[in-house]
């Protein structure tokens, strides 16, 4: 089929779709495809009653086209919208970027249609797996003359050697939930998941604006949950600690900095570094947050992932606390910087393992190798299929990357 019917095809597809109608509401702009000299539009929303309608333009020849919406496997930067804008130099995108922030959620729905139909209600998990098992606590934990509530997700027997889950930027522990649920995984070990404050159920640990996460405080906060909820439960024992993205960080920088409070580091998604994640339109009086904010992070996953799981990645986004994200992306993308924290780790006995996602590009395979490259002691996994948020995003895929990476750092096999 030529490229023009294939993105004709593709439009009546979108204009059908429940779920780009609802992301479209409210707007009035429209995407405008170019092939070639072929221009086709894709309303989006209602038009104006008058005045122009703003667009937003995609351009690329016809070949381009034709490999994006043909159902052959999208590689890497041909994904979504978002991989698409940063990485895909055979298309050119056109538009006033607070059009393109208002629009983002219809944007990213939109590139999910270019994709063979797949239903929401994907097959559960093949793992055994327990939602009524975990528990909600909160905890009280002193840190920098404050005592501060933090509530965490448990699970898990309470004899082995215990996991502590880190979330990424702007969402809260309920990442995990899959990992905490699986029994297989509890049998073996107990199980936490903690909310930062001002994340998830944790209240604020100030009033005012949530200003932006820093290091110190990020890493004062996790240390002192280690060294007051999880090592008075398991004396006997270390945590293996846990995070992705932004957790991932601190996960090394926790075992560069307090290693004699753990007994290994499991990053997902760690960068070398990852500067540009930063957006004026995360928290913005123009742009609707619980819609553009998902999006923004819906555009990091991988095409194969099931759209129910695609969907609850991004639901934790919905429901964050106004400018959370953006703050969290200060200590994410502009602070953090994993020489820094490689030149401390490396060669100091912490076991380290890396596993990214092929499709991730906030923390690129590429950039993880880098990473990977100073620390003696890391052992670093591309996960084929995978995206920003694997352990979320595509639970049962991500669970023999995880099982290997704990049989390896451990010698127990779940």
């Amino acid at each position: 089929m030529k490229a023009d019917a294939l993105i004709a095809a593709w439009h009546k597809r979108a204009s059908k779709d429940p779920d780009l109608a609802f992301a479209a509401k409210g707007l009035a702009t429209r995407l405008v495809c170019r092939s070639g000299e072929t221009v086709l539009a894709l309303p989006l929303g209602a038009p104006p009653a008058h005045g122009a309608v703003p667009e937003i333009t995609i351009s690329a020849a016809p070949e381009a086209w034709t490999a994006l919406l043909d159902g052959r496997r999208q590689p890497p930067g041909w994904q979504s919208f978002g991989a698409i804008l940063r990485q895909n130099p055979a298309f050119a995108i056109q538009g006033d970027p607070l059009v393109q922030a208002q629009a983002l959620a219809a944007l990213e729905r939109a590139f999910e249609l270019t994709r063979p139909d797949a239903p929401w209600d994907s097959p559960e998990v093949d793992f055994a797996h327990d939602i009524t098992s975990v528990t909600g606590h909160f905890h009280r934990i002193d840190h920098d003359g404050q005592r501060l509530p933090i509530h965490a997700l448990q699970a898990g027997a309470p004899e082995g050697p215990p996991l502590v889950f880190l979330h990424t930027a702007g969402a809260d522990a309920r990442q995990y939930l899959h990992q905490l649920a699986d029994t297989a995984l509890g049998a073996v070990f107990p199980m936490y998941a903690f909310d930062l404050p001002a994340h998830g159920a944790s209240p604020p640990a100030q009033a005012g604006p949530p200003g932006v996460l820093t290091q110190d405080f990020y890493r004062g906060i996790s240390a002192a949950f280690l060294s007051q909820v999880v090592a008075p439960a398991h004396r006997q024992q270390k945590p293996i600690v846990i995070g992705c993205s932004m957790g991932a960080s601190m996960a090394l920088v926790l075992a560069a900095e307090h290693p004699e409070l753990l007994s290994g580091a499991i990053a997902l998604e760690a960068p070398l570094q990852a500067p540009g994640r930063r957006s004026p339109y995360l928290c913005h009086a123009a742009v609707d947050s619980a819609r553009h904010n998902p999006s923004y992070v819906r555009a990091l996953l991988a095409p194969a992932s099931p759209q129910r799981y695609r969907d609850e990645a991004c639901g934790c986004y919905a429901q964050a606390r106004p400018g959370i994200y953006d703050g969290d992306l200060a200590f994410y993308s502009e602070e953090y910087d994993g020489a820094a924290v490689a030149a401390r780790l490396s060669g100091n006995g912490v076991p380290v393992t890396l596993l990214t996602g092929e499709y991730d590009y906030s923390s690129s395979p590429e950039s993880t190798r880098a990473l990977a490259a100073l620390i003696t002691q890391a052992v670093m996994r591309e996960m084929p299929d995978l995206g920003h948020f694997p352990m979320q995003e595509h639970p049962q895929a991500f669970r023999p990357h995880l099982l290997q990476a704990l049989a390896d750092m451990t010698g127990l096999v779940v």
